[in-house]
């Protein structure tokens, strides 16, 4: 009989981050690390996973959905937004519990979940067996920096998607300006789908790309207070 595997779910957000740094340090066994690839993943996040293959010393396994973000869109005739966040659902959590069900039983999977948060036991299915360290250990969010300068380990500006409906007008702006052609992209989906990844209604900003580019080009000013809401599961 096949013993079970310990499987350490690393989105490369700080959460998961620092989750596989301490249990490699301090729960030493044999690790399987994981993550979903999206596909819409920027150059920086794909830099990061291969920095932490490097620190730690084997591969980040992809366990991911036979199709990518730009493709389910377009299949699917849908954008993500907050309304229909399928995204999450499709490429990372359905990919995550078929594969933990492939595994031999008694196999765990260990998610970044600190203790300053609502658990979300139900997210896997109940028949998992999940482990969450950082909450066990108490630790909040400060802890989780503190942790990762320990470590000398960096994080992103960006871990989501590039086209995540939850980012903040400031970090659409930085698309916008940094990533032409991912922006590009967005605009062309909008346009098929007749939808868009921003909802209308939030402050006095267009919701589509198109409309949302031209009022960046045309040098108007960001409010700090303009704020989003980070997609939480995709930075555990």
């Amino acid at each position: 009989m096949s013993e079970p595997k310990h499987v350490v779910g690393l989105s490369g957000g700080k959460d998961s981050t620092a989750l596989a740094l301490w249990l490699v340090e301090n729960e030493p066994r044999e690790y399987e690390f994981i993550c979903n690839r999206t596909g819409n993943e920027l150059p920086e996040m794909l830099a990061h996973w291969d920095r932490l293959e490097r620190v730690l010393g084997q591969p980040i396994k992809p366990v991911t959905h036979t199709a990518d973000l730009i493709e389910l869109c377009e299949q699917m005739n849908m954008l993500p937004n907050f309304r229909m966040r399928w995204c999450t659902r499709i490429l990372k959590v359905e990919p995550t519990i078929a594969y933990m069900e492939s595994l031999p039983d008694n196999s765990t999977l260990y998610v970044g979940l600190r203790a300053d948060e609502e658990i979300r036991r139900g997210i896997y299915g109940e028949d998992m067996l999940i482990r969450f360290p950082l909450r066990e250990q108490g630790w909040t969010e400060a802890d989780v920096w503190r942790y990762l300068a320990k470590m000398g380990v960096t994080i992103p500006a960006r871990t989501d998607c590039a086209l995540c409906p939850y980012q903040r007008l400031d970090e659409w702006h930085a698309l916008w300006s940094q990533h032409p052609e991912r922006w590009a992209e967005g605009v062309r989906l909008e346009k098929a789908t007749g939808h868009t990844f921003r909802s209308e209604g939030r402050g006095t900003w267009p919701a589509s790309m198109e409309a949302l580019g031209a009022e960046f080009a045309s040098g108007r000013p960001l409010r700090k207070s303009s704020r989003g809401t980070t997609c939480r599961v995709c930075s555990l």
